[in-house]
């Protein structure tokens, strides 16, 4: 079973700020493609996955949202493949009414951004949050929802300024995105020294090269076992990220550089984040009622 955790639904990239759908639009016609980010567009690039953890956003200091309404009725759309990730500013002073709301909703988790919503991770009043969210029971993913604007505070994002939360609610359980590149080693510190914290690899597996040292590092610290699959749509197909995964020691092929197992590698891509974080939903419940797969589907799939 392939469980893709890093995905979002939007009609237009202006939900995601102006500066960023100014950045997407340009990323998109450097590439000379089309940035293909609706409901239908995912249920389509989503076949070669199980499951699907689709993410909300909300930001303040970029004036920015998909609201965690429109995230529940793409998952009611295919309720047996779809959890929904509720996105919250905790600088917004309703962050906490959102959460409730959002847990009404139905929704299993919840998506910050300190760099898009301008606030150090230890900020009190996000502190605050991630008590209540601890209290929930429901895990915490922290990660960017596009590529760097100049509106965002990058330093925000280190891995680092996690340790004061990790330390200080330790039951939290917490994913950091795209394994918090550009510090991939801080994030894998993190992974290493907090029993809670993980991370996925959207961002990371479009770029294959950066994909293979990191997974390096990560086997040679012992952390393999915290990370989980995550293709990033829409700025990257499932299919693509799968593929990449499983190719990844083409650059070792004939040479003495090191690969790593088959094992590890269909370790993320099989690693089940329903029960890893402890989501009791609808959908983890239907997709644990139909697991597919078998490394034969998944490299199929991948090709």
């Amino acid at each position: 079973m392939i469980v893709d955790c890093a995905t979002r639904v939007f009609n237009t990239p202006e939900q995601l700020g102006r500066d960023t759908a100014q950045a997407l639009r340009r990323a998109t016609a450097l590439r000379g493609g089309r940035l293909e980010s609706t409901a239908a567009a995912h249920e389509r690039a989503s076949a070669p996955v199980a499951a699907s953890l689709v993410h909300g956003f909300a930001s303040r200091l970029l004036d920015a949202g998909i609201p965690n309404e429109f995230v529940a009725e793409v998952v009611r759309s295919n309720p047996s493949r779809l959890a929904g990730i509720a996105g919250i500013d905790p600088m917004a002073p309703d962050a906490a009414a959102s959460l409730d709301r959002a847990l009404e909703l139905g929704l299993v988790g919840v998506s910050v951004s300190p760099s898009a919503q301008g606030f150090h991770p230890a900020h009190s009043d996000a502190m605050r949050l991630y008590a209540r969210i601890e209290s929930a029971g429901v895990p915490l993913f922290v990660g960017r929802p596009g590529p760097l604007v100049p509106a965002g505070v990058l330093e925000f994002d280190r891995p680092s300024g996690l340790d004061e939360v990790a330390r200080a609610h330790p039951q939290l359980r917490i994913v950091i995105g795209e394994l918090g590149w550009p510090w991939i080693d801080e994030c894998l510190a993190m992974l290493t020294k907090h029993p809670n914290v993980h991370a996925e690899i959207s961002g990371v597996v479009s770029r294959p090269w950066q994909l293979y040292n990191a997974l390096l590092s990560a086997q040679s610290l012992g952390v393999m076992e915290k990370l989980f699959f995550g293709s990033g749509f829409p700025y990257e197909q499932p299919a693509k990220a799968i593929e990449n995964l499983y190719s990844v020691n083409a650059f070792a092929h004939g040479t003495q550089l090191p690969a790593i197992p088959r094992s590890a590698l269909r370790g993320i891509a099989e690693r089940d984040p329903f029960a890893t974080l402890g989501i009791d939903a609808p959908a983890a419940r239907a997709v644990h009622a139909n697991r597919p797969s078998t490394e034969g589907d998944l490299t199929r799939d991948a090709r």
